[in-house]
């Protein structure tokens, strides 16, 4: 191992001296960090809210609401650059954001896409740099709607929900969320569907018990596969961790599975610690022998997430009468709801997971020797994510970006 590390810094030393970063690397990697910060406090602060089954996506959320940041100014948007975590220079966030969607939508070996979106009222004035801003580096594609015609509105936007993600999102917005003062909707769509690498075999699925908190448990189906990946015991923090790789090894689901069965709020106050410690633990070891023991579950979550994202992690101007999107329109704006609604159902199969985010504006009315086999026996509330490393192939060391995120406390099918 230390040979490894030795080598791999010689590497990075000749690399350095040969060449610098180019821009676009540079704007790849700002992005890239600032998603991971900015997914830290996001997950954080929803999970402390739910008690239930949870699925979220933090790069859903982030790229539509940086989406909404490009069209700030002022006070409205150092709020979004705090938030966000997004990069000082505004040309950086744009190249950065683009390298990023084109990357993620290249992927290969797994589907994943993603998808933006701009709703925009009819005859309301966008300005063109603005419009071009979101087509040039979201990829995002512009329609007009009629808001005043609320149901015909949501079937509209919620038609495209639905496609981007293969059927598995709808009903995102309701009629009641529109009416003639809606002046745009900006959205977002990340869809996601990998075999795993070494697919679980539906003859060694057994019915096995999952306690559900210290004195309730349930019988739930739950797969069965002994194979070499990469495991971490974290006893500082009572957890251990095991990446489970897709098809794509550069896409893995890790679970971080708390010793106690009533760990799981422990886990969720220190979770972005425990987190960081255990993808720094993952890449340093070498895959091993495990038993896997893996519930199938299936969970759909609706957020309202403008109560979260004003009054807990501190965007509250965007939401004002004194926020301030004139990048946007010279007709004073602000957000009115930021809803996102996720999938995610896991099988012996593989995953498949989808997350639209949709941000509404109205109107302001004022402006070695292996060991013998461990055992990873998930039958206990546990914490899970779908990773995508290596983002910049030509940084290895480049921050990982998280696609989804939840908890599950007690397994459905």
């Amino acid at each position: 191992m230390c040979t490894l590390q030795r080598s791999f810094l010689a590497l990075c030393l000749i690399a350095s001296a040969m060449a610098s970063p180019t821009g676009s690397n540079l704007a790849l990697q700002a992005v890239s960090q600032g998603n991971n910060l900015f997914a830290h406090n996001f997950v954080k602060t929803i999970s402390k809210d739910q008690t239930g089954n949870l699925i979220c996506s933090p790069l859903s959320a982030n790229i539509a609401l940086s989406m909404a940041a490009v069209g700030a100014a002022g006070t409205t948007e150092a709020q979004f650059k705090d938030v966000l975590k997004l990069p000082n220079d505004k040309a950086q966030t744009l190249s950065g954001y683009q390298n990023l969607i084109e990357i993620l939508n290249n992927v290969e070996n797994v589907t994943l896409k993603l998808a933006n979106k701009l709703f925009v009222a009819e005859k309301f004035p966008v300005k063109p740099e603005y419009k071009q801003n979101l087509v040039s580096h979201y990829h995002s594609d512009i329609d007009s709607v009629d808001f005043s015609q609320s149901a015909n509105a949501a079937n509209t936007i919620n038609t495209w929900c639905k496609e981007k993600t293969n059927n598995r999102i709808d009903s995102i917005v309701q009629a009641a969320d529109l009416d003639p003062g809606t002046a745009l909707v900006l959205a977002n769509a990340v869809y996601f569907k990998g075999k795993w690498a070494n697919e679980f075999d539906p003859k060694d699925t057994t019915d096995r018990p999952f306690h559900i908190d210290s004195t309730k448990s349930k019988s739930v189906p739950t797969m069965y596969r002994k194979g070499n990946y990469k495991f971490v015991e974290l006893p500082e923090y009572e957890v251990k961790c095991i990446e489970l790789p897709y098809a794509n090894k550069d896409i893995s689901m890790v679970i971080i599975l708390p010793n106690k069965i009533d760990g799981l709020s422990a886990l969720t106050d220190k979770l972005e610690e425990v987190t960081t410690q255990c993808s720094v633990r993952l890449t340093q070891t070498y895959e091993r022998e495990v038993k896997v023991y893996l519930p199938k579950f299936k969970t759909e979550t609706k957020l309202d997430l403008g109560n979260t994202l004003s009054e807990k992690m501190g965007l509250t101007q965007p939401f004002t009468n004194s926020a301030d999107f004139s990048g946007i329109s010279d007709i004073p704006l602000k957000i009115d709801k930021v809803v996102q609604k996720a999938f995610i159902e896991v099988n012996e199969e593989g995953s498949e997971a989808a997350a639209v985010t949709v941000v509404m504006f109205t109107r302001c009315l004022a402006i070695g020797n292996l060991p013998p086999p461990l055992e990873f026996n998930v039958d206990r509330p546990f914490v899970y994510s779908i990773v995508k490393t290596n983002v910049d192939n030509e940084v290895e060391s480049s921050v990982a970006i998280t696609l989804f995120v939840g908890h599950i406390t007690e397994p459905t099918v």
